[in-house]
């Protein structure tokens, strides 16, 4: 066995601070990864690192801004291997129609869900294709595959997200890196719906009423965990994860009383 294969893969993990982005990042640390929390919440991430550390797992927070090109610079060059890159930044703002929809929202949701993947992918390519079996992964949304009314901002980056993904496995076919992509439906986190809504937890807590077991951001990081740890040769092209209550976008169960 070669020295590189037995030298501690390196994974990193954008959007760590919180939700699925921190979820994965104890799942993937608990299988053996070195973890680089990346977020702008230098706080969080820095919490979770001792954490995981103090678990006697191996982990590292640097302070990254997806959205800011120099912010992506320093980050890649602070870093000299990545075996695996989670590009896990992302968020909804907003619920309005097509017809008036803000601007400014749509901006910043493709800033961060697709611009953002683009930056952190282009600046870390290079390593992972050195590291001669790298792995990219793309956190999307069945937002990515279907449309639904009052989403159209979202919908629409994270189609962008979706079509990044699909083209860069063209692009990188034949080269050793796969390139993953997860479709997570309905997941309870503590910050997405509330985000989505300027801070409305009135309106963030009925997404979810009635919803018997929403996803969790531990059961989304367990398939993130498991598509990364499939043998070299196996990628698994897109995996959609929804609840049970959950058919479609459009066909939830709720339980009444």
């Amino acid at each position: 066995m070669s020295e590189a294969a037995t030298e501690q893969r390196i994974a990193v993990i954008t959007g760590a601070s919180s939700g699925i982005g921190a979820a994965s990042a104890r799942r993937l640390a608990e299988a053996g990864y070195l973890v680089i929390l990346a977020a702008r919440r230098v706080e969080r991430i820095g919490a979770l690192a001792e954490e995981l550390r103090g678990a006697g797992l191996a982990a590292r927070a640097h302070s990254l801004d997806v959205t800011d090109a120099a912010s992506v610079r320093d980050f890649a060059a602070g870093l000299e291997r990545v075996d695996v890159l989670i590009n896990n930044a992302g968020g909804a703002i907003g619920t309005d129609t097509v017809e008036n929809g803000d601007p400014a929202e749509w901006q910043a949701m493709y800033d961060v869900n697709v611009v953002g993947v683009l930056r952190v992918t282009q600046a870390l390519l290079p390593k992972l294709r050195a590291s001669g079996d790298g792995t990219v992964l793309v956190m999307s949304s069945t937002a990515a595959l279907t449309p639904y009314e009052n989403g159209g901002g979202y919908v629409a980056a994270k189609h962008g997200a979706h079509v990044i993904a699909e083209t860069l496995r063209l692009e990188l076919c034949g080269e050793p890196i796969r390139v993953i992509e997860i479709a997570p439906g309905m997941v309870r986190t503590e910050e997405f719906a509330l985000n989505r809504f300027h801070g409305d937890a009135d309106r963030a807590a009925s997404v979810y009423a009635g919803v018997p077991q929403p996803l969790t951001a531990e059961d989304v990081a367990d398939t993130v965990a498991w598509t990364v740890t499939r043998p070299p040769h196996v990628n698994i092209d897109l995996l959609v994860v929804r609840p049970r209550a959950q058919a479609s976008n459009h066909k939830v169960y709720r339980e009444t009383k």
